[in-house]
């Protein structure tokens, strides 16, 4: 694995420096649906923020178009304080953000190799597919494997893996834990906590909060398209009643 920083330390350093990524009354549309309602939200370098919420509620689509995957939106997104709510996806990919689908993108004519290489390193720093292979295990015994011919929780490690490979240090992911076993959310949970440790920033979409709980920093709370809450991680149980309301658990 590439050389351990000190979360701590990396956190610190981030405090008193501009969020590595501010996103101010964003508005998105479906056509003519109008899904976000001015979001407002940050995430600061080494962070693992978290936007929880209803299904619904807006936390996919905010993803979408801070990638810049959704045509028509407004308001502003600044990524390493530049602009790019006008920037196209791919050029958004190449500044180092890299996003990992709720629906997870497997080639199925591509075995587990080929889907791990098949992405272009976007900056110098990408995991080798050792260091991958370190991460998760199961991919190097599957290396020859079709892609869609894993297991659910093998699928979601060969996609987070994929985007590790592209030198990306800000990844978003989208319910990566949806309909996976115990064992392997707690692989998922382990390896979001390395990679934080090692100095990735990680935005995260998730419906469990008692995942959620287990690696990340900050929340906020989506309903309606809107960011209606926040707070950190050691307020969580001072705010249990109110997720408990917008959650509906």
């Amino acid at each position: 694995m590439v050389d351990v920083q000190t979360s701590d330390a990396v956190r610190t350093k981030s405090a008193s420096l501009a969020p590595l990524l501010s996103v101010q009354n964003l508005e998105a549309w479906y056509g003519e649906s109008h899904i976000l309602h001015g979001v407002d939200f940050d995430v600061k370098a080494g962070e693992v923020v978290t936007l929880l919420g209803r299904n619904g509620a807006g936390k996919t689509t905010t993803l979408k178009a801070v990638m810049g995957i959704i045509g028509k939106r407004s308001g502003s997104v600044r990524f390493e304080e530049r602009e790019i709510i006008r920037t196209s996806s791919d050029r958004i990919a190449r500044m180092g953000i890299a996003f990992c689908p709720e629906e997870r993108g497997i080639f199925a004519s591509l075995d587990v190799r080929e889907n791990l290489l098949l992405p272009p390193a976007v900056r110098n720093g990408g995991l080798s597919l050792d260091q991958i292979f370190e991460l998760f295990p199961n991919l190097r015994e599957r290396l020859a494997s079709q892609g869609t011919k894993l297991s659910g929780g093998e699928q979601q490690m060969l996609a987070i893996g994929r985007i590790l490979r592209t030198g990306a240090r800000f990844l978003m992911l989208d319910e990566p834990t949806e309909g996976l076993a115990p064992v392997i959310i707690q692989q998922i949970g382990h390896t979001i906590k390395r990679l934080k440790n090692e100095g990735f920033t990680i935005l995260l979409v998730e419906q469990n909060f008692r995942f959620a709980a287990t690696v990340a920093d900050r929340y906020y709370i989506v309903e309606h398209g809107r960011i209606i809450d926040g707070f950190a991680n050691a307020e969580l149980q001072s705010n249990m009643d109110k997720l408990h309301t917008y959650l509906g658990v």
